[in-house]
């Protein structure tokens, strides 16, 4: 079996991170144990996702690691002219959703552990896949503490993320988070009497603007990534139950990626600060007025 009729396998199973993996890793450890080739299947704490390890080769050397991550991101409200979830070869491409990210690199590790288990090898060469890698990085820290665990660790990654094949050696630290905007909640035709949480969260959004011109003035550089310095980012905002009713609350849904010089940390205290700032001056209108930060995920 090569690696496109494995990538059409694992097109086909729809894991998107809200959903399990469980399908996939057991087609990917029968696939395996077919080639004689055994599996470890770590479970997420309910039991709904998994990562899986392999070994070929003697289990008493490091060796190099093959690793990827099961999970892709949505297919919703997204103009797909093809079927996301089957596999489509045109014009010497394929297309489906994971193709690049990153079940296309899956795909072409089991087939070289497949190649490798008809081998003597003096070296060994480890599988590692994990789950709910597009979410933060979540299932792989799993992995990491069974790694830590082991009598020899391997010696080598190659993680195959898509880098148009040149070789990454790291990446940017992220901090996620999410800030509730606490207004007053009124009849449209008293807004002014209310306090509108959107507004507030506008408000907070210019503030996050405002430091991410800091940081491209005055943070710290680091030329090896396309974007030298640290970058602030809002990817969802959700507020509002009617057109005629002020929202009483907003959240804003954040990220920091940071280059290694600068502290994500301390570019969160600022951000606080300024929603402090912004939730005081607010409260001339409503005392109930609030913006409270809480960090949803965080990696190195």
């Amino acid at each position: 079996m090569d690696s496109i009729q494995i990538l059409e396998k694992l097109i086909a199973f729809p894991t998107v991170s809200r959903d399990s993996n469980l399908a996939l890793v057991g087609y990917v450890a029968e696939l395996l144990d077919a080639h004689g080739i055994d599996s470890r299947i770590i479970h997420s704490e309910d039991g709904h996702k998994a990562n899986l390890f392999a070994t070929i080769g003697p289990a008493d050397a490091s060796g190099i690691m093959l690793s990827g991550h099961t999970d892709v991101v949505p297919v919703d409200g997204q103009a797909w002219t093809l079927p996301p979830f089957e596999m489509t070869s045109r014009d010497g491409k394929l297309y489906g959703r994971g193709t690049a990210d990153m079940k296309g690199f899956v795909a072409c590790a089991l087939a070289a552990c497949i190649k490798a288990s008809k081998m003597t090898l003096r070296t060994p060469l480890h599988l590692a896949l994990s789950y709910d890698e597009e979410i933060g990085c979540i299932g792989v820290r799993s992995l990491i503490d069974m790694l830590q665990a082991a009598p020899q660790r391997p010696l080598l990654c190659i993680v195959g993320e898509p880098t148009d094949m040149q070789v990454a050696t790291g990446h940017k630290g992220k901090l996620a988070a999410r800030a509730l905007c606490k207004g007053r909640e009124g009849h449209s035709a008293m807004a002014p009497l209310a306090l509108n949480a959107i507004h507030l969260g506008c408000d907070f959004v210019a503030a996050l603007r405002r430091e991410q011109d800091r940081l491209v003035r005055d943070g710290a550089r680091d030329g090896d990534y396309d974007i030298a310095y640290t970058t602030v980012h809002v990817g969802k905002i959700n507020a509002g139950v009617a057109l005629n009713i002020v929202p009483n609350l907003c959240q804003v849904d954040f990220e920091i990626r940071n280059v290694a010089a600068d502290d994500p940390h301390e570019i969160l205290e600022r951000l606080r600060v300024e929603a402090a700032r912004i939730a005081t001056e607010a409260s001339a209108i409503a005392l109930e007025a609030a913006i409270d930060i809480d960090i949803t995920n965080t990696y190195p």
